[in-house]
């Protein structure tokens, strides 16, 4: 059965796309069909990390907003030769870099409902395994959607007073909503802190999962968000660490007699 996993953070720059890219790319590395789509339309930036020229995006998921085409028609297959070995495949849905298309977003806003019958199309068109909403920061109408439609809601935050306050919202909101499944990611963890004991105060704060704790390296920092972490440092801790979270998002179909047996799909 196709599954919806948000990824959100309250506050910018925590690390969000990336952390989303890569964690999509390893769940794709399980022989999955993966969907990655860019609802942060104020300030997207997930296609740098694939690599794609935006120059040669021709439709974007602003073009579907604006009733231009169809959702389907701005999917782009960025699988890395890594995931197609294993028989996995990735999706990207892009949005628009042009600063008049954001301009109009900023200005107008856009048809949320729309948007929802986007991610139903996408996983039936695409046959999804997974589709990864990387989210626009903060609280509104569009995380609330997204939120709601989700199986899984991932939220990063950095070991940051204001992003534990922030994240506090948003868990909250997350609860009242009763979102099926709650984890959390703690990005940018200094070196000198421990892990162990960061991992353990963000669960008693919040009474939630902590997926994975992500430290700050240099490896990190010199990509420049110019490529997927995951598979240039496959034995990097951090790498170690994201497989971890795929593990708590993946629910691995059940055998009975050898014989996989799959449910949906």
């Amino acid at each position: 059965m196709s599954k919806i996993v948000s990824v959100h953070s309250f506050r910018g720059g925590t690390g969000k796309s990336n952390t989303t890219a890569n964690v999509a790319v390893t769940t794709a590395s399980q022989g999955l069909r993966v969907g990655i789509i860019d609802t942060d339309i104020q300030s997207p930036g997930i296609h740098v990390i694939f690599g794609m020229d935006q120059t040669k995006i021709k439709r974007t998921l602003n073009d579907y907003l604006w009733n231009r085409c169809g959702v389907e028609e701005t999917a782009y297959d960025v699988t890395p030769p890594e995931v197609s070995k294993n028989q996995g495949k990735v999706f990207l849905i892009p949005s628009s870099m042009n600063i008049g298309e954001i301009s109009r977003i900023l200005r107008e806003g856009y048809n949320v409902a729309l948007l929802n019958n986007g991610f139903k199309k996408l996983v039936s068109s695409l046959e999804l395994d997974y589709l990864f909403i990387d989210t626009h920061p903060g609280i509104n109408e569009e995380t609330l959607l997204s939120v709601t439609i989700s199986n899984i809601l991932l939220i990063i935050l950095r070991p940051d007073r204001q992003d534990f306050q922030g994240t506090a919202v948003t868990v909250d909101v997350a609860r009242k909503l009763n979102v099926a499944k709650l984890l959390l990611v703690v990005n940018r963890v200094p070196q000198k802190f421990d892990i162990n004991s960061v991992r353990q105060q963000v669960e008693t704060t919040y009474n939630a999962t902590v997926a994975g704790v992500l430290p700050n390296c240099e490896e990190m920092m010199e990509l420049q968000s110019s490529d997927l972490f995951c598979l240039r440092y496959p034995d990097h801790y951090i790498s170690k660490e994201i497989r971890g979270i795929v593990d708590h998002i993946y629910e691995k179909p059940k055998t009975v007699g050898g014989l996989k047996k799959f449910f949906g799909r």
